[in-house]
């Protein structure tokens, strides 16, 4: 199970993510996030660094060329995308580099299939979070899972919104085929873009697959 922890600020807390062989680390380019990254991360030291770990920029609705700016100053692996972009605009930033395209649920969702159905073509990866009138991420709350374990999908997702090292049993219950990933944020963290790592370490240990027997 690959985890992605979102909203760092801090390079040391990078670097420490890279320690702990965390899959991906989410650097949040939303200039209304209390997480923004601009003017707290030495933009060339991310570049630079030879990190597995892959590095998310995270945008609301932002223009090509922010992006393909932030990709080229910070190095970015991939790109999540949490507003209204549209298939066409996925698909031509596809070209360039990988992207999640962020879906936002409630219990006004009927059919996930329905709402990921024009993007099938246009990412790599979905990502389901918590819907919010006032907030594009970052919520702490969580949304009714079901809706997405009855769903086919048929492409390697992300789930976020809430999600804790109190989830790690339910995370292990969550079954899909195509269940590639989780994603957390608010609830490893001291203050808004400062990680406990004891969190993130407890989270890392409890998704451990169990080890076989004997030997």
């Amino acid at each position: 199970m690959n985890i992605k922890v979102c909203g760092m600020t801090q390079l040391k807390q990078v670097q420490q993510l890279e320690g702990l062989d965390i899959d991906f680390a989410g650097f949040i380019f939303d200039k209304n996030s209390p997480r923004y990254v601009e003017g707290k991360l030495d933009k060339k030291e991310i570049k630079k660094a030879d990190y597995d770990l892959k590095k998310v920029g995270v945008f609301v609705n932002p223009s090509y060329s922010d992006i393909l700016d932030a990709i080229e100053d910070y190095g970015l692996d991939v790109v999540q995308l949490h507003g209204e972009e549209t298939p066409e605009f996925c698909a031509d930033l596809n070209e360039d580099v990988e992207v999640i395209k962020v879906f936002h649920i409630d219990e006004t969702i009927k059919s996930i299939d329905e709402l990921v159905a024009p993007y099938d073509g246009a990412c790599d990866y979905y990502l389901f979070d918590t819907k919010s009138v006032t907030a594009k991420g970052g919520t702490g709350k969580q949304f009714d899972w079901s809706v997405i374990e009855k769903s086919k999908i048929e492409k390697p997702f992300f789930l976020s919104g809430g999600i804790g090292v109190e989830d790690i049993k339910r995370i292990k219950a969550f079954k899909h085929p195509d269940f590639y990933g989780v994603d957390i944020n608010s609830k490893v963290e001291k203050e808004p873009g400062e990680k406990d790592m004891s969190l993130v370490l407890q989270f890392k240990i409890g998704m451990k697959p169990p080890s076989p027997k004997g030997g």
